[in-house]
């Protein structure tokens, strides 16, 4: 019956029709895991919720198709670049354009939002790297280095630098304030499609082509650890949220890593083919993938997987492997790191929109498809209720196939025959006995009492079935039908009936229970007298008494050899004594003091030690 509580490792979530035309990128929102945005052919974007299959919101304005999209941190803007190198970017809580900016003279390839700041980065096939003011509406400052197409961009948790990777085969490490390179990693030899830092600690980790993920030392700039060649382009990566291991989503499987040492912990068979995008979100791993006009979503439950430790550590208290050798990530103090301060500037900007701004939003639309998911996830009530809500998984574990077939059968054996079916085999003249053609006058029974109910008809079944005109079947105490009406009613085919008083009888007929049941049975709980309970109380208390005496002697002789201040000795006396109890005071004392410790000690104590492990003591 273990099986019929299994559930799954992995599973399909759910697969929709997301555009008119092929999806060409896909993202997932990073803080809740609830939010998808789907660019495609069409020119438009979709927003979605996970566990949905109806489209919330559509956003148009691009002329051509999209190629890239991305969530801020916060989930409430979104950004979208184009064939033709233009940026979008939309307020989901307002539905409107927030920004169009241009400057990219080829496909936008990569996106990245600043993790507290209101910037955008932005890289492309024209191998150019820009950061952009969102509010300002403007390019900061360009990075031109990668000699191939910009692949990934991340920004570190701390927004101090920026990571690139490129077709090149090459990661470089900005410094965002001075605006130059920090250092180059060079170490693939294929693509670098993928760059993730670690959420506390001064590591990154990259994807390859190549087939191999690597993770890189930021203090010192070099390589720590490499994994072996998976079966096909590395697309996906992502540490876990307390940084203690690195999830690799390779073809139709998702890698759990560790470093130092390197080490492959699982391997969980997933049917997402090439995954697009992976998300963590309450011990969930979502990873979505497309293929044409379809986006398939699986979900992982990540507290069935092997990880480091093998126990499920919650992300608010972050404990990652090696956090003690590493530097960690320190939000810095900036102008535009108050969450309240943006939001009160975008609701200005909202209130009165520029020219320009105006023509943006005329030309560009946000269409709401579905209201009630809109206002629950963008526009949610401020109003505290008066109970708090249920808690729920929004992603509840299917059961295993094979649970079915296990309940299937457990319900086949727990199944009782009809008792009627044995006792027809008995009495097979009840089976020719028309007694069910009575008329329901004749026979005047009054209801079944509840508390026999189940007795009774057990027992009735072996006369006669009450037909569906009958609605008063025979009760436990009901007189018999007469004689005449029941010769009358058999006449034709078959003897009288079988004369059976329906009774309430719980044991066998002919059986005395009793003489199989011990003589205290039916015997009533003894009561005891004051002296009896006396005696009862006190037995054992004189050997007890004994037996800490002694134990308090010996512990008297031990602590007089314990004052000379030879250990040594001390234990050895213990060990004399042939007493376990002696030993384990001894232990207790020894282990609060590390420095007592020594060689010859453990030789004489790690014999006893071996016998207590063994023994029936607790402690």
């Amino acid at each position: 019956m273990a099986g019929a509580h299994a559930t799954k490792t992995s599973w399909r979530l759910q697969e929709f029709v997301a555009h008119s035309s092929n999806v060409s990128c896909l993202a997932l929102g990073r803080s809740s895991g609830r939010l998808l945005a789907t660019g495609g052919e069409d020119c438009k974007v979709n927003i979605w919720g996970v566990n949905k299959s109806n489209c919330i919101m559509s956003l148009t304005g691009h002329n051509n198709p999209v190629e890239c999209i991305q969530f801020n941190s916060s989930e409430e803007q979104v950004a979208a670049g184009s064939q033709s190198g233009s940026l979008r970017v939309w307020d989901l809580e307002a539905a409107k354009i927030l920004r169009s900016l241009s400057g990219h003279k080829a496909n936008i390839t990569s996106l990245d939002f600043h993790p507290f700041g209101d910037y955008l980065a932005s890289g492309s096939m024209d191998t150019n790297i820009k950061v952009w003011d969102v509010r300002r509406k403007g390019c900061v400052f360009t990075y031109k280095s990668h000699s191939q197409a910009v692949r990934y961009l991340a920004f570190s948790p701390d927004g101090k630098w920026l990571a690139s990777a490129g077709d090149d085969s090459t990661i470089k490490l900005w410094d965002v304030t001075a605006e130059k390179t920090i250092t180059e990693f060079t170490a693939h030899t294929a693509a670098v499609n993928i760059i993730q830092f670690h959420p506390n600690e001064y590591l990154l980790a990259s994807g390859s082509s190549d087939r191999t993920i690597k993770l890189w030392d930021l203090e010192k700039f070099k390589m720590i650890g490499s994994s072996d060649v998976e079966t096909g382009a590395v697309r996906c990566v992502a540490f876990d949220p307390d940084g203690g291991c690195l999830y690799s989503g390779a073809s139709d499987s998702l890698r759990v890593y560790g470093w130092e040492p390197d080490r492959c912990f699982d391997v969980v068979p997933v049917g997402w083919g090439k995954v697009a995008d992976m998300a963590i979100c309450n011990n969930k791993l979502i990873g979505l993938s497309h293929q044409q006009t379809n986006v398939s979503s699986y979900l992982v439950d990540l507290t069935r997987v092997k990880r480091p430790g093998g126990a499920v550590v919650q992300p608010t208290e972050p404990s990652p492997k090696g956090s003690t050798l590493r530097r960690s990530y320190e939000r810095p103090m900036t102008t535009c790191s108050g969450p309240q301060r943006v939001k009160q500037s975008s609701e200005s900007e909202r209130r009165s929109p520029s020219s320009e701004d105006e023509k943006e939003e005329n030309e560009s639309a946000a269409e709401i498809r579905n209201a009630d998911d809109y206002h629950e996830i963008f526009q949610p009530r401020n109003a505290i209720s008066r109970s708090p809500p249920k808690p729920g998984d929004l992603f509840p574990a299917p059961m295993e196939d094979e649970t079915f077939i296990v309940r299937a059968s457990s319900v086949k054996e727990a199944m009782t025959p009809m008792p009627e079916k044995q006792q027809l085999k008995k009495h097979p003249i009840a089976m020719s006995t028309p007694v069910q053609r009575v008329e329901p006058t004749v026979v005047s029974a009054p209801p079944r009492p509840t508390a026999t109910a189940t007795t009774t008809t057990t027992t009735t079944h072996t006369v006669a079935r009450p037909t569906a005109s009958d609605p008063h079947p025979p009760g436990p105490q009901s007189p018999r039908a007469p004689p005449q009406a029941t010769t009358a009613a058999a006449k034709p085919r078959a003897p009288p009936p079988i004369n059976i008083i329906p009774s309430s009888r719980k044991e066998p007929i002919g059986l005395n229970v009793a003489d199989f049941r011990p003589n205290s049975f039916h015997k009533g709980p003894e009561v005891l007298g004051d002296e009896e309970a006396q005696s009862q109380i006190k037995k054992g208390h004189d050997t007890m008494c004994v037996m800490l005496s002694s134990r308090q002697k010996n512990l008297e002789a031990v602590k007089a050899v314990w004052g000379s201040g030879d250990v040594k000795n001390c234990l050895d006396m213990a060990v004399a004594m042939n007493d376990r109890s002696i030993v384990v005071d001894l232990l207790n004392i020894v282990n609060l003091k590390p420095v007592l410790w020594k060689l010859d000690l453990c030789t004489s104590i790690l014999p006893q030690i071996e016998e207590l492990l063994q023994s029936k003591y607790e402690r």
